[in-house]
């Protein structure tokens, strides 16, 4: 399995409450910044903040990987009263080949992803 690969699976389980991935990808002393609360947060601040949001992760596309750094795009749908897109790009930085810097870029989308692609939601419940 690739990094992405993993990455994506840890995510998905994490969203789901299911940590176990998560703490063995990612290093204890683990720095991200959430956008959602606009804070720099360790890893058990960003593990808690995980239900905040009803999410259905969508396809993800790796966008850079090597041993030191990972990047990839994804689409989420956030099932909240209102359904919100969103088109994000993850950045990690490894050290000693565990997650040490997780940031996201996020852009709220105005349309559904999904439409007319050879994709669709339900493919990632």
């Amino acid at each position: 399995m690739t990094k992405a690969e993993e990455f994506d699976k840890a995510r998905r389980l994490a969203y789901k409450g299911d940590f176990s991935l998560v703490e063995k990808l990612y290093h204890p002393d683990c720095k991200s910044f959430d956008h959602r609360v606009g804070m720099e947060v360790n890893l058990d601040m960003q593990n808690a903040l995980v239900p905040i949001y009803d999410c259905r992760f969508g396809p993800m596309k790796p966008l850079y990987e090597n041993f030191e750094c990972l990047s990839i795009h994804r689409y989420i749908k956030v099932l909240e009263k209102e359904i919100i897109y969103w088109s994000v790009i993850s950045v990690l930085n490894y050290l000693d080949g565990k997650i040490i810097r997780h940031t996201s870029a996020v852009e709220t989308l105005d349309y559904d992803p999904g439409e007319n692609q050879d994709w669709n939601w339900d493919d990632y419940e």
